[in-house]
């Protein structure tokens, strides 16, 4: 089986171009994406039915989804593109920002210590954050 990489963020613009190009490497990629108005599935259409793809719905604020999908996936890395960055959806409503982009964050900086506490000793000196 090839490595696994769980992508938070892979269907927005700059995630879903990394997955392409992860699969396209023989890569199984797990793709955990909020879906708001930066995220598009059609975008990872052309790999979303190959056996190196699994789509995960999920905020990366929500530790008790980021811990599901890294036990159930047992990635090898963990490759965060989720942010919000649309200046004038900052003004509008910066809780957004704070959310997903320091608490969501931190969440899966504290998802991926717990994961690492799992794994074992080669396991672990191979995981990527």
């Amino acid at each position: 089986m090839s490595e696994t990489w769980v992508v938070t963020g892979g269907a927005g613009f700059i995630g879903c171009n990394f997955v392409r190009l992860a699969i396209g490497r023989g890569v199984r990629v797990v793709v955990v994406d909020k879906l708001t108005y930066a995220g598009n599935l059609l975008s990872l259409e052309e790999v979303s039915r190959g056996p190196l793809f699994e789509f995960v719905q999920a905020d990366i604020a929500d530790r008790a989804a980021m811990d599901a999908v890294l036990r159930v996936h047992e990635p090898s890395a963990l490759l965060n593109f989720a942010a919000e960055t649309h200046v004038d959806r900052s003004i509008d409503g910066p809780a957004a920002f704070v959310t997903t982009n320091l608490v969501g964050a931190f969440t899966l900086l504290e998802a991926a210590r717990q994961h690492l506490d799992r794994l074992g000793p080669a396991a672990r000196s191979r995981f990527r954050f």
